[in-house]
Order: C-alpha cells, then sequence, then structure tokens
C-alpha cells in the first residue's frame, strides 16, 4: 500500500503543468540529442546545466532525465537509417538496424526499437519504484566508512564494466581523482594545486569539464567523419508497424533485454551502453540460427534497444537512494542536484517526497510521451539528418560558449572549457573513454572527505574499514572484481563482447 501511496503523490508531482511540460521539453530534446550524431545525453546535459539555475528542483531534474532516456530512444534512428548511433548504447542496434533498412524494413525496425524501449521504461520505472524504499532504508545505516568503501566498489566497478582497455579506464579514473584535488583544503583552508590561479581555488567546475570533453571534444571528433559517410535510407520508412512474424521473433526478445537492462543498470559503471552489449550477446548466443545476426536479425534491434532503456531507468536507483552515480550521466544529474542545493543520497526520499517520487512518476509519463512522439515524427528526424554538420556545429559551440560563461560570468570557465576540449579529442584519438574521468572527478571529493571523516571517528585506526562488516563486505566485493577480471578466460570474453559491437 506504501507503493500505491508513493506512486500516487509522484503522479501528483509529474501531472502538473509545469512538470509535464519540462518533461515534454526533455523527452523531445532527448530525442533531438539523440538522433544528432555526436551529441550524446552527457554532452547536452553538460551544456544545459547552467540553465538549470533558474528552475526549480523538482522541474529540473524531469528535464534532465527526460533527455537521457530520450536519447536512448533516439539514438536508435541514426543507427537504423544511417548506420551512425546517434548515442553509444545504440551502437549494437547498428549491426541488424542498418541492415533491416538496407532491405527496405526500417519501419518495421524502428517501431520494433520504440515499442520495446516503452515497455523497458515502464519495467524499469516499476523496478525503482519498488527497490528504492528498501535500498533507502540500507543506507541510513551506512557511515563514512561504508560510504568510502562503496565508492572504492564503485570506480573499481566502472573500471571492470567499462569498454576497450582496462590499463586506459585505470588511468582515466586516476586523473580524475587527481583533477579532483584541485581544490581548498577543507580541513586546513589551504589551496592545493592552485598554482596561485585565483579561479582554481574552489576547484574547476565539473561543467566545464563535462561540457569541454563531451562537448567540445565530441564537435571536434565529429568534424573529422567525412559526410558522405552518412547514407540515409528515407525510401525505406514505410509500413511502421511490425508484421505478426516481427511480434513473435522480437517479443522474447525485449522480454528478456529487459530483465538483463534492470540489473545491469544498477551496477556501478552500469547503465545503457552495458546493458545493449549483453542483451546483443545474449540474443546471439541463444538464437538458432546466429549467423542472421549482422545481417538483419530483429531480434538484435528489439532486444538491445530494450535493454539500454532499462539500464538508463535503473541507474536511477543508486543515485537516488545512495547518491553514488553508476555512469558518467549520473555523475551530472548528483551535479545538477548539488546545484539546486539537495545533498544526493537516503535523505531525498524523506525530506523531499514530492521531488523523489515525482521524478520517478515522470519516467513513465515521458516514456509514453516518446512513443507518440518518435513514430509520427520519423519523416522530421530524418530531414534533419540531412542538413550538414558544418552548419550545425557552429550554433552548438556558441551555445556550450554562452553556457560556460554563465556559469560565473568569468571567461576562464569558457578558456577551460576549450581546453578540456583538446584534451577529450586527443582521449577520442587514443581511444581512450572519458567516462570514467569525471566519475572519478565527482567520486574523488566524496571519498577524501569520508575516508577522513572515518579515520577522524576511528582516531586514525585504518582496520576500521574491514572490521566494520558492512564496509568489509563492500570492499571484499570490489576485491572479487579485480581477481575475476583478471583471470585469463573472463578478460578474453570480455574483450571478444565489447569487440563484437566494434
Amino acid at each position: 500500500m506504501d507503493l500505491l501511496a508513493n506512486l500516487a503523490l509522484g503522479f501528483e508531482t509529474a501531472l502538473t503543468l509545469q512538470n509535464l511540460g519540462y518533461a515534454f521539453i526533455g523527452a523531445l530534446f532527448g530525442t533531438l540529442v539523440g538522433v544528432l550524431p555526436g551529441l550524446g545525453p552527457a554532452a547536452s546535459i553538460a551544456m544545459l546545466l547552467p540553465s538549470i539555475y533558474a528552475l526549480d528542483a523538482t522541474p529540473a531534474l524531469i528535464m534532465l532525465a527526460g533527455i537521457y532516456y530520450g536519447a536512448q530512444y533516439g539514438g536508435s534512428t541514426t543507427a537504423i537509417l544511417i548506420n551512425v548511433p546517434g548515442e553509444s548504447s545504440s551502437v549494437v542496434t547498428a549491426l541488424d538496424g542498418y541492415q533491416m533498412a538496407r532491405q527496405g524494413r526500417a519501419g518495421a525496425a524502428l517501431s520494433s526499437a520504440a515499442l520495446g524501449s516503452f515497455f523497458a521504461g515502464t519495467v524499469g520505472t516499476l523496478v525503482i519504484a519498488a527497490f528504492a524504499p528498501p535500498l533507502t532504508e540500507l543506507a541510513f545505516k551506512f557511515g563514512p566508512a561504508e560510504y568510502f568503501s562503496l565508492m572504492v566498489l564503485g570506480l573499481i566497478g566502472s573500471v571492470v564494466l567499462a569498454s576497450g582497455s582496462l590499463i586506459k579506464a585505470i588511468a582515466m579514473i586516476l586523473l580524475g581523482l587527481l583533477i579532483g584535488q584541485i581544490n581548498t583544503d577543507v580541513i586546513s583552508g589551504v589551496p592545493r594545486y592552485s598554482f596561485d590561479i585565483p579561479e582554481l581555488s574552489d576547484g574547476i567546475n565539473f561543467v566545464v569539464i563535462a561540457m569541454g570533453i563531451f562537448g567540445f571534444g565530441e564537435i571536434i571528433a565529429n568534424l573529422s567523419v567525412h559526410s558522405s559517410k552518412r547514407e540515409v535510407f528515407t525510401k525505406n520508412v514505410t509500413g511502421l508497424w511490425p508484421t505478426k512474424k516481427d511480434f513473435r521473433e522480437a517479443a522474447p526478445a525485449v522480454l528478456r533485454g529487459t530483465a538483463l537492462g534492470s540489473i545491469l543498470g544498477i551496477l556501478p559503471g552500469g547503465g545503457a551502453l552495458l546493458s545493449s552489449f549483453a542483451a546483443y550477446t545474449l540474443e546471439k548466443k541463444l538464437s538458432n540460427d546466429p549467423s542472421q545476426f549482422g545481417k538483419g536479425a530483429i531480434q538484435g534491434v528489439a532486444g538491445p534497444e530494450a535493454a539500454n532503456n532499462a539500464g538508463a531507468q535503473t541507474s536511477f536507483i543508486p543515485m537516488l537512494t545512495l547518491g553514488i552515480p553508476s555512469n558518467v550521466v549520473m555523475a551530472l544529474m548528483v551535479g545538477a542536484m548539488t546545484i539546486k542545493g539537495i545533498q544526493p543520497g537516503p535523505q531525498v526520499m524523506t525530506s523531499n517526497p514530492s521531488l523523489f517520487w515525482g521524478l520517478i512518476a515522470s519516467m513513465w509519463i515521458g516514456n509514453l510521451m516518446l512513443v507518440v512522439l518518435n513514430l509520427p515524427l520519423i519523416g522530421i528526424w530524418i530531414k534533419l539528418l540531412t542538413v550538414p554538420y558544418r552548419f550545425l556545429f557552429p550554433a552548438i559551440l556558441t551555445f556550450c560558449c554562452i553556457g560556460l560563461y554563465t556559469l560565473n560570468n568569468n571567461s576562464f570557465d569558457v578558456y577551460m572549457g576549450a581546453l578540456f576540449g583538446i584534451i577529450g579529442y586527443a582521449f577520442y584519438k587514443l581511444g581512450c573513454e572519458p567516462a570514467p574521468l569525471l566519475l572519478g572527478f565527482i567520486l574523488g571529493p566524496m571519498m577524501e572527505e569520508n575516508l577522513r571523516r572515518a579515520l577522524l571517528l576511528s582516531r586514525g585506526d585504518w582496520t576500521a574499514f574491514v572490521t566494520r562488516p558492512l564496509s568489509a563486505g563492500l570492499l571484499l566485493a570490489a576485491l572479487a572484481m579485480v581477481v575475476i577480471v583478471l583471470l585469463p578466460a573472463i578478460r578474453r570474453k570480455r574483450e571478444e563482447a565489447f569487440q563484437e559491437a566494434d
């Protein structure tokens, strides 16, 4: 009964005219972000963070959440029509979706992706509503030692579950932790690593890093892709409703993808990207004819699309209940909550229940909006894809620079954003995934604070981290992750899983 009462409060909050409007704006903008190759939700949320200063907390978070799961929908459109995933989690959708488009079945591919995503989003929302309260109760038992151990587990999880090289992922985490040390020490009040630059005494604004690496860096990387590589199948988008055979083949894949995404979204470093990779691998393993994958198998579209949307929804659970971001977008959401003066963690549910449950209810409403929006607007998205990128990027750059300047009305932030844009492009060329860097940057100061607090409470006794059962369990889980991923057979399987989508 408590669950129904909480959901009723959530829908009462989410169905106000203002919140509905911002949910619609988020869903529409998220779809646009997903459709335009190279932007992605991380860059877009980073660009929009300055705008939330003028909004109340609830509509601001509803809008940013809408951008995240809206991008999962939109990313499939470009993946299917032009073989250019608009969002990283749509990489595997391109493998079979693009082949379906070439066979004249783009409509079936797009509709199965949209309907599968809606079903998965609905289930993901129910999972959050069911599991958030007990997890919040557990979080109240956490002290500084437990929070430190949980963050260690989160960072190791983001390394283990990140795509690409383990060494590069570790290097990104360490770099993020080091950049997070540029600030004024909270205990001694002494500036650290600021090089006598006044603007660095309060640290580097995470919006600057996020916008630089994910905004400017992605723009520079996209300018290196020649427009001739984008072949849009505009003539083949007919028959938007899947056939009975398509439904029979896609339905089990959607169910499996939803279940897999709901679980993997909660894991550190998980979310939409890992879920879609895992779902594609699972569908290929379970198929009676694995050779059809990569040649237009509808299961290769429906499964990963359901998984990435379910993963996108359930990745909110650790952020809302524990205040720990499980991926880069959740790190940005933590930053957004901080901007609005809300301390992420278990107290959000008790101190601001209308925001907590309103955000959860808005996810289901937003998913419904996305189904209604996406299928009728496919023609508009196709026309948008034909606009040359050289006309789009100056507008995006201008918007980024205005946003950076308005953070503190200081051009220093614009220069720092440009510097991180160059660094982001260097990461792109070196094949380094930048998401762990932002996670390290967000979690670094929180880890330091909880480490020092735990040591103060234990009078400098380091064994406090292993004598407290919950803390010891989390550290053992982190150690187990490291040991398992270093096993030759597991490491080989991990590399194969990610290579399949390359």
